[in-house]
């Protein structure tokens, strides 16, 4: 098992990538934090885990909240004593034209897919210096490499999290710190369950798989950076897209 024993934090894990990474790390070993701002559908995913038999802890959240943060962090290091892997997976979507954007949609893309990720590590990283090691791993997006038409906040909060990957591996690797991002494509969640089928043909077309991304394809690239097998990996953005942008 590649994550026997160890404890792994996950934000946005009720649903969608974040509970296939759940899924994924609970089957190699792992111990999981279902961190998640849907209290039903976080306590259900972690009856679900728990009843076939895995280790699962499910902590309401809110990322863009410190408060709400610090609250998340404790009630984890008080249940397994430690945090080994930080998934910062949480995320949401409030897309328009640039010239329609409303401020506080703006904002909020902003106070979560940015400044949650900030909080997360920040409240998460002393314990990880203290254990002298750990893995953490943000979710950036296409969007925040190439851009995207009607998603200028999205791709803003996703570029800076490729900045602050970047700044943290050169911060904390000599902490024995890994710290990594994930560029998905585009993928089949609920973010995208809403997009006319014309749409989803006309993206497909430009995969050279020719297909849209499963939540487990990303949760696989999570497993890899958090296991030992890229101890070497460090400030890294692995795009998992499928090809899209060559």
């Amino acid at each position: 098992m590649r994550l026997k024993d160890r404890v792994a934090l996950i934000t946005g894990a009720a649903n969608g990538i974040g509970y296939a990474a759940a899924r994924r790390f609970v089957e190699e070993g792992a111990k999981v934090i279902i961190a998640d701002y849907n209290e039903a559908e976080g306590s259900l995913k972690q009856n679900e885990l728990i009843e076939e038999g895995y280790d699962a802890l499910f902590v309401q959240v809110d990322v863009s909240s410190k408060e709400s943060v610090q609250r998340m962090v404790e009630v984890s290091i008080s249940k397994y004593g430690k945090i080994d892997i930080l998934v910062n997976n949480a995320g949401i979507t409030r897309d328009a034209m640039l010239t329609k954007m409303k401020q506080e949609d703006f904002q909020q893309v902003l106070d979560v897919n940015l400044t949650g990720v900030f909080n997360c590590t920040q409240e998460v990283v002393p314990f990880m210096v203290e254990q002298g090691k750990g893995k953490i791993i943000s979710t950036s997006s296409v969007s925040g490499i190439y851009g995207n038409v009607g998603q200028t906040n999205y791709a803003a909060a996703k570029a800076a999290i490729v900045g602050m990957t970047k700044t943290w591996a050169k911060e904390l690797g000599r902490k024995g710190i890994n710290v990594n991002a994930v560029a998905p494509g585009f993928t089949e969640t609920n973010m995208v369950a809403t997009v006319p089928e014309k749409v989803i043909e006309s993206m497909k077309s430009m995969i050279p798989l020719q297909r849209l991304g499963k939540p487990e394809d990303i949760a696989n690239a999570y497993l890899f950076l958090a296991s030992d097998e890229s101890n070497y990996v460090n400030g890294t953005v692995l795009h998992v897209d499928g090809g899209i942008m060559m």
